[in-house]
């Protein structure tokens, strides 16, 4: 049953990836010579934004599913459980702070948190975890940074991504199991993958290979879906005009809700965002920026494809519309309070 569901993860990844390549090459033939001039000139820059935003997140996404795969060969669920405090708050707490040790993108948090949640790891302290992962790995922190300065920007980025995170957590405290929360599906175990290997090979090297196998199968499972997120983020950036965007977005509140928009449809990796955010500095208000630089990397339009691979549709909604607003707030307080 796991070959067979790899299988078809890599076919549905590869014919993702066809469709892309054949849309670009077929369509400007089936045109008149204006409108296939036209269209050649968004399909490259349809191609151009695609390819970017893949190549980008998909070493992140490797490296999620093999931190995946390491959780599930050394990890003991007996351990986790009797690590992980009782409290709620505290649990959420810990779980917000976990990125600062367990470096992971916005795209490789979602299959490791899914591996934890498995593990035992308790429902507030995951989404947590989810959450404020991407905004606290120590590389997004320093990039932060070089493009702000060890000031304001970073310093509310990082206070208020773990306010969200642990806020978030509390909201899914209700949750009892994790499988409330989780779609199913067909999990490779460290057991599987020891299967795979030849006799012999289960202790020493023999366990990272198998963390490997883990993290392949899970790889090509979300890779597909981080496939048609791109897409869907490319398109948006090609065909729906961005200046639109950048001229309503004068004011308080305007400002805030047109940086939140941009940073859903941009999808950028949160290791370089704050170079991107540094761009806009000049002409949006703090508040604007700083909510760019919270709600972007918990939740942008290839996240939440992934995301919803991962967990239910329900699960979903909320964890999109709880960042969303707690953001949104959060930028109207720094413009009205504390901009200046």
């Amino acid at each position: 049953m796991i070959k067979a569901a790899r299988q078809q993860s890599v076919l549905e990844l590869l014919l993702g990836l066809a469709l892309v390549a054949g849309a670009l090459f077929f369509l400007p033939q089936l045109l008149p010579p204006t409108l296939a001039s036209i269209l050649k000139d968004r399909l490259s820059t349809f191609a151009t934004i695609f390819l970017g935003i893949f190549i980008e997140a998909a070493p992140f996404l490797f490296l999620g599913t093999l931190a995946s795969g390491l959780v599930e060969v050394y990890l003991d669920r007996d351990r986790i459980v009797a690590f992980m405090p009782k409290q709620v708050l505290l649990s959420a707490l810990l779980g917000s702070l976990l990125g600062l040790f367990i470096p992971v993108c916005d795209c490789g948090v979602i299959p490791l948190a899914r591996r934890l949640f498995r593990k035992g790891f308790p429902v507030p302290a995951g989404i947590a975890f989810l959450l404020s992962a991407p905004i606290l790995n120590p590389i997004v922190i320093f990039s932060t940074a070089a493009a702000f300065g060890w000031g304001r920007v970073l310093f509310l980025r990082v206070g208020l991504c773990v306010a969200i995170a642990i806020v978030t957590g509390l909201v899914f405290s209700v949750v009892q199991t994790p499988w409330e929360i989780l779609q199913p599906t067909a999990w490779i175990t460290a057991q599987d993958a020891a299967q795979e290997l030849p006799p012999g090979t289960g202790q020493g090297l023999g366990r990272v290979r198998q963390a490997f196998l883990i993290a392949n199968d899970e790889f090509f499972e979300i890779g597909r879906y981080l496939v048609i997120g791109s897409m869907i983020a490319a398109g948006l950036q090609t065909f729906v005009p961005q200046p639109l965007l950048l001229s309503i977005g004068n004011g308080p509140l305007a400002s805030v809700v047109v940086m939140v928009a941009l940073a859903v449809i941009l999808s950028i990796c949160s290791t370089v965002d704050a170079f991107v955010a540094l761009g806009f500095a000049s002409t949006f208000s703090v508040g604007s920026i700083v909510a760019f630089l919270i709600f972007g990397p918990m939740v942008d339009i290839k996240t939440t494809i992934m995301m919803l691979r991962v967990f239910r549709k329900r699960t979903v909604v909320y964890l999109i519309a709880i960042p969303l607003l707690l953001s949104l707030l959060a930028g109207l307080i720094i413009n009205f309070y504390l901009a200046g």
